[in-house]
């Protein structure tokens, strides 16, 4: 490891501990490779370590997680910083806001705001980063009541390229405040967010499967529900090829399956009778077509919540595909049906449809660059490689799935959805992407941070 006097951080280079630790990802098949890379703890260390990209001609790449590395660009000229900040998260209940450290995981969110009876804006695994995973946009389990997680920022803390820890918000460099409210990064280091939380007196949530044999009837009378669904109810249907493994119930990895996962949420008391009812007319008409091999959908508080989706805890090797769709109709249903489940083999093992709408279609005033989505379902597609196909199989399938859902697909997409470098960002108007670029250039004019862009998100 090299170490300069006067910079108290220390780089770590290919094929020493402290780099592959700084280098992790979620995604597997997606590794990154920077010419050096360092895991910060606090501000300082990140300032330094700044301060050392400058002084090597390396520019600054920065990741959490590592749930985004499949659509990272390459780093080899690059220092990446990894944020681990040694900081609490921190909820202010009579504000409703929680003060969330660069590379906090949901988990840990989600059960400080519960102590308070909150709850936020959250994903469908509690090992993301909430940090990237809210300026990135933020599709969350509670999106139809709550509107893009995005939105629910209050301030941004970040450490600019010259050096500088800045605290933006809508009255404090606004400017800047837009452009990381899924600007497309590029900015600076992140090192803390505010969020907004909102209460929860308690939900309906969980997941049903049937065999796929059953899909063909279940999943129109899902998606007509939809058109007339409750804010208060976020839901997704999966088709499932789960493999066998000593984790999967002996049920579900025996063929296909169709998976109806979700949220109900009663934001207060009085609200948890409307939640089941609004819960059992969504169920009820399901569970009379076929009885589900396994159903665990239960009123719980919004600590069950980051289990239900069943997103993988461990990092493992994905491929996949996202487009965002209009309405989808039954003849929709029908093209996805049959690129998914009426095949004899799917190199996929699992397909979504996520429910949109509601307050996710509305931009309340003062959003970022992204504060709405207009399309009525979010489609998603991943493979593992080894268990369901090959890689050629997998983006084989990705891409027979792709052009049968063509005719309703928006052209656009949701930033944390999207699975690969070759997919780029389609969530910016060109209008948004030249404002977000105009900031670059006044906050980092040495394009130190330019390799950090998501691609599609700027004209440079």
């Amino acid at each position: 490891m090299t170490t300069v006097d006067e910079h108290p951080v220390t780089l770590a280079r290919p094929g020493e501990a402290a780099y592959e630790a700084a280098t992790r990802v979620f995604n597997l098949f997606a590794p990154v490779a920077p010419a050096a890379a360092v895991t910060a703890r606090t501000v300082e260390e990140i300032r330094t370590a700044i301060a050392r990209a400058r002084a090597e001609g390396l520019g600054v790449r920065v990741h959490a997680t590592g749930h985004a590395a499949a659509t990272a660009r390459p780093m080899d000229e690059a220092l990446l910083i990894r944020t681990e900040l040694d900081e609490p998260v921190t909820v202010d209940p009579h504000r409703r806001t929680a003060r969330i450290p660069a590379g906090t995981r949901w988990g840990a969110v989600v059960a400080e705001a519960a102590r308070h009876g909150l709850a936020a804006p959250h994903g469908s695994s509690p090992t993301v980063g909430a940090v990237g995973y809210l300026l990135g946009g933020g599709l969350s389990m509670y999106a139809r009541h709550t509107g893009l997680a995005v939105n629910s920022v209050r301030a941004v803390e970040l450490v600019t390229a010259d050096g500088e820890l800045r605290r933006v918000a809508a009255d404090e460099d606004s400017e800047l405040f837009w452009a990381l409210r899924a600007g497309g990064g590029g900015l600076g280091v992140v090192t803390a967010v505010e969020v907004a939380l909102f209460p929860v007196a308690g939900v309906v949530t969980g997941a049903a499967f049937w065999s796929a044999a059953h899909a063909a009837e279940l999943l129109p009378v899902w998606r007509a529900w939809t058109e007339r669904a409750p804010r208060e109810a976020t839901t997704s249907i999966r088709v499932m090829n789960l493999p066998k493994l000593p984790e999967v119930p002996e049920v579900l990895s025996a063929g296909p399956v169709l998976c109806l996962d979700g949220v109900v949420v009663a934001t207060g008391a009085d609200d948890l009778e409307t939640a089941r009812r609004q819960a059992e007319d969504l169920l009820a008409p399901l569970r009379a077509v076929a009885e589900p091999l396994m159903d665990t959908w239960h009123e719980a508080g919004p600590t069950a919540v980051p289990e239900t989706h069943m997103d993988p805890p461990e990092p493992v090797p994905v491929l996949g595909d996202h487009l965002l769709l209009g309405e989808i109709g039954d003849d929709g249903v029908a093209a996805f049906l049959r690129a998914t489940v009426d095949r004899p083999h799917s190199a996929l093992t699992v397909a979504e449809l996520r429910q949109l709408g509601g307050a996710l279609a509305e931009a309340p005033e003062g959003s970022g660059a992204l504060g709405h989505l207009d399309a009525r379902f979010a489609y998603s597609g991943a493979g593992v490689p080894g268990f369901g196909g090959t890689e050629e199989e997998i983006l084989a399938h990705c891409a027979e799935v792709r052009a049968a859902l063509g005719p309703w697909d928006t052209g656009r997409t949701t930033p944390t959805f999207v699975a690969s470098l070759t997919q780029p960002q389609g969530h910016l108007t060109p209008e948004a992407v030249l404002a977000a670029d105009r900031v670059r250039a006044r906050v980092d004019p040495d394009g130190l941070f330019r390799g950090d862009v998501a691609p599609g998100c700027s004209a440079l």
